[in-house]
């Protein structure tokens, strides 16, 4: 999910288990292949994050073909291509969810990043444009035929955004017309109901705001499959988990002399001392501090008083603040637990 998704969350969603795949924030294929620092380093990953997908967005085909090649060059293991956002400022640069509405034009896309790299390439897709145009069962088949090697589907049009409710009846008859896997997304906010959605007939679930909330659900999910109770996540859990985050984050920049830097894959460009897509006109400790705010407005939902620390978060002032909020909050009684 665009500006959530850091390396420094995904990897401390990976440690927790139960996630067979990662995927990074989706990526510009132009601010790619124009070698642009801040593009650059939303590819970056690290080789703890594997599997690990890179996601890009764009319309023309070539230039999505040596977008392609560079995240081959990167060492990524998948390079997906995002034909569902909603969001009007890529949507209108016939890039996300736009490229439905020209199926032909959108298959011609795949085609040529099918030939120009040797790792599988898949696409992110929603049900449609709109109710009137719900055609991802034709495109699914299409970029098929092109060569794609995976299709996700959410179930929501892009008119719907996140409104309303995913279709995963449509999801389930793309899974059953297709003979590449199929990946379903929508509507997962608990662990119980990933298990309902793989009975689907899909290959897998895709995850985004479920996770924000709730970083521990694919390892639930994955104690629930194996036939175990899903494990519980204590204040403490939470807690330790943000200030992990704080400390991952810090680190993108600020570290010891004795403690050797995160090994990261970049695309050839990419500046030396990642600032993991930090603006220049923002100091380091107030970057943490905003990445840390757009969490908590996921991460805070369902916690008792969940609104109280939602906006000690948004007030605090310096990383310092930060944390005694977290302190104050999460550990000053541990005996509660939320699952």
């Amino acid at each position: 999910m665009a500006g959530m998704t850091d390396t420094a969350f995904r990897r401390l969603v990976k440690r927790q288990g139960g996630c067979g795949l990662v995927v990074t924030e989706m990526v510009s294929a132009e601010g790619l292949v124009r070698g642009i620092d801040r593009t650059l380093e939303y590819a970056e990953y690290t080789e703890e994050e594997r599997p690990v997908s890179i996601q890009i967005f764009g319309g023309d085909p070539e230039k999505m073909a040596a977008a392609a090649q560079i995240i081959e060059g990167m060492g990524a293991d998948i390079v997906d291509v995002n034909m569902g956002c909603p969001v009007p400022k890529i949507a209108k640069h016939n890039a996300g969810c736009s490229l439905m509405r020209e199926p032909a034009h959108a298959a011609s896309v795949i085609a040529a990043m099918s030939k120009a790299v040797k790792i599988p390439v898949t696409v992110k897709m929603r049900a449609g444009w709109n109710d009137s145009e719900r055609n991802a069962p034709t495109l699914a088949r299409m970029v098929e035929d092109a060569g794609a090697a995976a299709v996700a589907v959410h179930g929501r049009t892009a008119a719907q955004s996140y409104s309303g409710s995913a279709d995963w009846d449509l999801v389930a008859s793309i899974a059953d017309a297709l003979t590449i896997p199929v990946f379903g997304s929508g509507d997962c906010i608990e662990a119980s109901q990933l298990i309902e959605k793989l009975h689907a007939g899909v290959e897998g679930v895709l995850v985004g705001r479920g996770v924000l909330r709730n970083p521990w659900i694919l390892a639930q999910a994955a104690d629930i499959a194996a036939g175990r109770p899903p494990r519980e996540v204590t204040l403490e859990d939470r807690g330790n988990f943000l200030l992990e985050y704080i400390d991952l984050l810090h680190a993108e920049r600020v570290r010891p002399s004795h403690q050797p830097p995160v090994a990261r894959h970049s695309a050839e460009g990419a500046t030396a001392a990642a600032s993991s897509h930090q603006p220049a006109s923002i100091s380091h400790d107030r970057w943490v501090i905003n990445k840390l705010r757009a969490l908590g407005s996921w991460y805070t939902k369902g916690l008792e008083n969940g609104s109280h620390l939602r906006t000690a978060i948004n007030s605090a002032e310096s990383v310092g603040a930060l944390r005694k909020t977290i302190n104050d909050f999460f550990f000053a009684v541990t005996s509660s637990s939320c699952r």
